[in-house]
């Protein structure tokens, strides 16, 4: 794999851009995904009203509940049930799990509405009732919210519209614009009760291009695929952009050569950058 690498620095912000090129080659060292198919935890609870909510859990041997400890909830794409993020296929929840495996946190999976919910209403509610029955079951010190696909663009949602839930967050693949994207607009119309002609603001609200400044205190680090058509990358580039010149902390990983997928080592890139700005923000405090 052959990348040239620009890098950006303000103050406590990162932006690295990866970009195709056939000269002045940076090569980045490949790392192999150490997780294969897990064997998840399936979990199931009433919540208060009596609805039946459910996820599945991951909880490494080597996790250490006496240690700075970590809670990494992992959005599904479109279509799939939770069960995918343990099913050993997709590189990018292979690292999820391996980066779980080192460092010091659990994995979760939650239904979060449906399969093609898109953090819609009921998706939202679900995702908070899910991280109230994890946080009683045992401490964690931060919050991860990351995903694919679909995942990623309900992670930038999710993280717009809670941004105190959350304490850092991985996108791969997502958008970030709801009044833009065009593709699942059925599914999307059903989850968010109606089109985007008919509830505009809805759409708005849950496009998180419209809340930058609600990425100021959430580390975030955001793939994209330049010749993505599945969800094109566009605006959550311009919104790692916009958290860039805010004064935000963010990494954007761009790959020219590649669509609708992020590889391992920029999937492990990125779960490390977030982890490195939340261990520096727990040695200031």
């Amino acid at each position: 794999m052959s990348c040239k690498v620009i890098q950006f620095v303000v103050r406590l912000s990162t932006l690295v851009l990866f970009l195709p090129t056939f000269s002045n080659v940076f090569w980045i060292s490949a790392a192999e995904p150490q997780s294969g198919p897990i064997e998840a935890t399936f979990i199931e609870f009433a919540s208060d009203d009596g609805t039946k909510e459910f996820y599945y859990e991951y909880v490494p041997e080597t996790f250490d509940p006496a240690k700075t400890s970590t809670l990494i909830v992992a959005l599904h794409g479109h279509g799939s049930e939770c069960g995918q993020v343990f099913n050993g296929v997709y590189n990018e929840f292979r690292a999820t799990n391996d980066i779980a495996a080192t460092h010091n946190a659990v994995v979760v999976s939650p239904n979060y509405g449906s399969i093609t919910s898109w953090m819609g209403p009921e998706g939202e509610r679900d995702l908070l009732l899910i991280l109230e029955h994890q946080k009683s079951k045992r401490r964690y010190d931060r919050v991860v919210l990351s995903g694919g696909s679909m995942g990623a663009s309900s992670t930038l949602t999710f993280v717009a519209l809670h941004p105190e839930l959350i304490d850092g967050a991985v996108s791969m693949n997502g958008t970030a614009n709801h009044l833009e994207y065009e593709n699942f607009q059925e599914a999307i119309s059903e989850s968010f009760g109606g089109s985007k002609s008919e509830i505009p603001l809805e759409y708005k609200k849950r496009s998180a291009e419209y809340y930058p400044e609600n990425f100021l205190n959430v580390p975030i680090a955001i793939t994209l695929g330049s010749l993505d058509t599945v969800v094109p990358p566009d605006s959550a580039r311009r919104l790692a952009e916009t958290i860039r010149k805010i004064g935000g902390t963010v990494l954007l990983i761009e790959r020219g050569d590649i669509g609708h997928s992020t590889p391992y080592d920029e999937s492990l890139q990125a779960f490390e950058f977030v982890f490195k700005e939340l261990d520096s923000k727990t040695a200031r405090e």
